[in-house]
């Protein structure tokens, strides 16, 4: 039984889950027809739809399903957009989490309006009734960026009388109708069969006060049946296959049949077999699925520091530092995870300690606007913010260890002090905020409740744990070399 007791509930299930550059999806549906949820998850690596355009959710407890695509912007100006994703009920928590983003157009729609009517142009007839018209133009002025000239048309007819009250009209044929079926269906059959069409003189008949002249020439034609064929055979289906054995050993699967159109194959032209080729049943549910194994997120790396004297900040020594991870989904007497890059459980790395370490510092460029707050619902806004990076001594990238021949590479390590001239007041970092326009209101309260957890702020890299620096460092305030590396005193006490 799944959370919240919605393991009979009816699902469509499916076999992967996919991302792609406009949102996520399921792939891979098993079944036309709907499936438990508590069987559709028995192997977590499944997804399911509660409803066929709804959204995708991941059989795996706890994990987000992909982002759904960009709504379309609010409005055609300045508005925004809001895309949203799902995950498997856990306790109270909400199961639904929304983006929200700013969209813009290159211009707004601006009205034009209508340039005065033009005089009644001429009777259309010189005898009974006709039409004339008048036009104007949506110019006074032009609308831009594909506004309207508001309500009405530019052209307008109305009735008008001729000369004299009535016109005699000569009739004309109107079109040829489709040609008769053959006398004969098949090649063969006896007299070479033949085929007619007709039309009629209507277009417009003749007028009877004063009389219009008749159409000229005749209204049948007939002519032979051309490229006959022997009579058509329709197809019929043959007996379906002996169904395979089932696709897994675990949770739901999927039998495929087959059957061919050769009992007997249309011939002649007749009729191809209606319908499909192939059928698809569920087979199962056979069990639960065991965990796929795969490698657990890394652990955090340990402190930089050089045994046996301990840590070493803010001086020109190499340490070491280690970090850890676990196989997760290993089972006695199965195999490993694989090892990957020669590396396995432990990871180890060189590092120079830098922590609570005095550097000198340059103001970063402005971040690209964040993700509106809160995604919906009254005042949410975007920013973007400056910080002050620090510049990183001159180092060299690379050691040699004892007793190898293969050089390795040097990562910093610590939460370094930058030090930036004074920008708006600050000294580490400067925001800037805006208001989102024309936000769509938040759904109503019985519609499926939205997660209003801030998104995070696009920041670039955090100064509090920098990684792997590349080397060739922003242009330091001070030459390489005559900015001594400090430590930074304990809370309370005097900076040097």
């Amino acid at each position: 039984m799944t959370p919240n007791g919605r393991g009979a509930t009816p699902v469509s299930c499916f076999s992967r889950l996919e991302e792609g550059a406009g949102g996520g999806a399921c792939a891979e549906l098993l079944s036309e027809e709907s499936v438990p949820l508590a069987d559709c998850c028995l192997n977590p690596a499944y997804g399911y739809k509660l409803r066929p355009q709804g959204h995708c959710h991941t059989c795996r407890k706890g994990a987000w399903g992909p982002w759904g695509p960009w709504t379309g912007c609010s409005v055609t100006c300045e508005g925004t957009q809001r895309r949203g994703r799902s995950r498997s009920p856990i306790g109270d928590e909400d199961p639904r989490d929304w983006e929200l983003r700013a969209c813009e157009l290159p211009c707004c729609p601006e009205p034009g309006g209508w340039t005065p009517w033009s005089p009644w142009g001429s009777c259309s007839v010189t005898c009974g009734a006709g039409t004339q018209g008048r036009s104007r133009a949506c110019a006074d002025p032009a609308p831009r960026c594909g506004g309207g000239c508001g309500p009405g048309g530019a052209e307008e007819r109305r009735e008008c009388q001729g000369g004299t009250p009535k016109c005699p009209v000569g009739g004309s044929w109107g079109p040829w109708g489709p040609w008769g079926s053959c006398s004969g269906s098949c090649r063969g059959s006896g007299q070479s069969p033949g085929r007619s069409r007709s039309r009629r003189c209507d277009s417009p008949p003749p007028s009877l006060e004063p009389p219009g002249a008749a159409c000229a020439g005749a209204g049948t034609e007939t002519e032979p049946c051309p490229g006959l064929r022997p009579c058509p055979e329709d197809g019929a289906w043959g007996a379906w296959s002996e169904a395979a054995a089932c696709s897994v050993t675990c949770g739901l699967g999927v039998v495929t049949q087959r059957r061919a159109c050769d009992a007997p194959p249309p011939r002649h032209g007749g009729r191809s077999c209606q319908g499909n080729s192939t059928r698809r049943a569920l087979c199962g549910p056979h069990g639960t699925c065991p965990e796929v194994q795969h490698w657990g997120p890394w652990g955090a790396w340990t402190p930089c520091e050089q045994r046996p004297w301990g840590a070493m900040s803010c001086q020109e020594m190499v340490g070491r530092q280690r970090r850890t991870r676990q196989c997760v989904g290993l089972r006695a007497g199965g195999p490993p995870c694989p090892i990957e890059d020669g590396i396995s459980t432990i990871q180890l790395r060189a590092c120079y300690n830098i922590h609570h370490c005095l550097l000198p510092g340059n103001w970063s460029d402005w971040s690209p606007w964040s993700l509106c707050t809160p995604p919906c619902g009254a005042s949410p806004t975007r920013k973007r913010i400056r910080e002050c990076q620090p510049t990183y001594p001159p180092y060299p990238p690379t050691v040699t260890p004892l007793g190898s021949p293969t050089p390795v590479n040097v990562t910093f390590w610590g939460s370094p002090r930058p030090r930036c001239p004074l920008l708006d007041g600050q000294h580490l970092r400067v925001e800037e905020a805006r208001p989102c326009l024309h936000v769509r209101p938040c759904p109503a309260p019985h519609d499926t409740p939205i997660s209003m957890r801030p998104p995070p702020t696009p920041i670039g890299n955090p100064i509090s744990m920098p990684p792997t620096h590349p080397w060739g460092s922003p242009p330091s305030l001070h030459p390489p070399g005559q900015v001594p590396l400090q430590r930074v005193p304990p809370e309370g006490a005097a900076a040097p």
